[in-house]
């Protein structure tokens, strides 16, 4: 009896132990973070007003090296083209977990008047386009440029090695060139040391600011665009039945890809979206071309009704083709996979969450059709992807200017959330 009840005292004290411990590294971690979120701020702002697009984000690199090699850190770039890596060893043992932030800007050009505002211009594709922050990756990069600085200072305490993942061109490369993620894995990031898990965030405007959210299993959808090309016989516009219009086939293809959404997918075990963006055709009112070429992206949730759709895609449009007398080519290239949040990781981190943005700010969310190529990385290890918010407190969220859009704004007064979410969760998963 007596020695049972001096193991139950020890275990008490070991306990209360371990508590106090965790409990130490919170509070220094929030207080940490709270040092660096003035610095946060100011690097998000000098990056939103300095955007490069993807494969070009040639002085964001070396903004972000800079910073990374004063920490004291080990330093790769030009990994990926314009790509960081950076490595920080802890002072106790412990697993490899990589924290990633995009660095790209878009071809949008700003309209929301704030004094950091871009009127950049660059070259894309051949074309001088203005170029803007538009998703927000501006604040990835600085949260995780502050999460390297907490953990810098708290390395005797860090368990394992951090590896800090800042990858160019999420956006997609330009062209027919490779890039973002795909040849980030492809040149080892997740290997030297193999990474464990590795987890992300992205900023959201319309969640709001200081608020989290996250959800177990598909999170976001695979992404695939497509290329129907229809050749028809040219003729004048007016004899139609001398020809074989494209346009006509076009159209029917627009329409009955619809189908495929509403009438041959279970949409309520996943939803799916078909978009048509771009149809080309004709160079004259009086002539009924030879050609029409339709453009568009395909978004799924599931990997098996991913592929589904890209055989139905096939099928609708061949066949209405043929139905015309037309010959109709179908391409599908896939940009991004579904990204997938490892369950067991989130049950583990859901609790780093609470501790960073406070349990009444963390929630789960539904699925979303935006994609990621994040993605890829979660093909390597168990990934864990969040949402952290950016929407001015009391804003109606049904008026907020949607990611990619000119008006896109982000409240950047607490990114500070992030920093302790990342730091955190380094913490916590050695814990598994």
């Amino acid at each position: 009896m007596q020695r049972l009840l001096m193991l139950m005292i020890a275990c008490s004290f070991s306990f209360s132990f371990l508590m106090a411990q965790q409990n130490r590294i919170t509070s220094l971690i929030s207080q940490q973070a709270t040092a660096v979120e003035s610095k946060v701020i100011e690097w998000r702002r000098y990056i939103h007003q300095n955007p490069e697009l993807g494969n070009r984000e040639v002085n964001t690199m070396a903004y972000i090296a800079k910073h990374l090699q004063n920490l004291g850190l080990e330093v790769k770039t030009g990994v990926a083209k314009t790509g960081v890596v950076a490595l920080l060893k802890g002072g106790k043992p412990g697993p490899v977990i990589a924290l990633r932030a995009d660095i790209d800007a878009l071809p949008v050009k700003e309209r929301v008047d704030i004094p950091f505002k871009s009127v950049v211009t660059a070259d894309y594709l051949g074309q001088n386009v203005p170029v803007m922050h538009a998703c927000g990756h501006d604040t990835h990069i600085a949260i995780l440029m502050g999460t390297a600085e907490v953990l810098s200072k708290m390395k005797n305490e860090v368990p394992g090695t951090v590896k800090f993942i800042f990858q160019p061109s999420e956006e997609g490369p330009p062209g027919d060139e490779e890039g973002g993620a795909p040849l980030m894995i492809k040149e080892g990031v997740m290997e030297n040391p193999k990474v464990d898990a590795i987890l992300g965030l992205h900023i959201s405007s319309g969640l709001e600011v200081g608020k989290v959210t996250y959800k177990p299993g598909a999170f976001m959808a695979s992404s695939d665009w497509f290329t129907i090309k229809v050749r028809g016989k040219q003729t004048h516009g007016s004899s139609p039945w001398t020809g074989i219009d494209p346009i006509i086939v076009g159209t029917q293809i627009v329409n009955n890809l619809q189908t495929i959404v509403s009438r041959q997918e279970d949409l309520t075990k996943a939803p799916v979206v078909i978009t048509v963006a771009k149809f080309h055709s004709g160079v004259r009112s009086n002539i009924i071309p030879e050609e029409a070429v339709l453009e568009g992206t395909i978004r799924t949730l599931d990997s098996k009704m991913q592929k589904g759709v890209h055989e139905k895609i096939r099928h609708v449009a061949k066949k209405i083709g043929e139905s015309w007398g037309a010959q109709v080519e179908v391409e599908i290239e896939t940009k991004t996979l579904v990204t997938y949040n490892d369950p067991a990781l989130v049950s583990l981190l859901i609790p780093s969450l609470v501790s960073a943005a406070g349990k009444e700010n963390v929630s789960e969310s539904r699925w979303t059709t935006g994609a990621e190529d994040f993605s890829f990385f979660g093909e390597k290890a168990p990934a864990f992807f969040f949402n952290l918010g950016g929407m001015p407190k009391g804003q109606d969220v049904s008026k907020v200017a949607p990611h990619h859009t000119p008006d896109f704004y982000i409240d950047d007064s607490m990114l500070d959330v992030g920093v302790k979410a990342f730091c955190q969760m380094v913490f916590d998963y050695s814990k598994k």
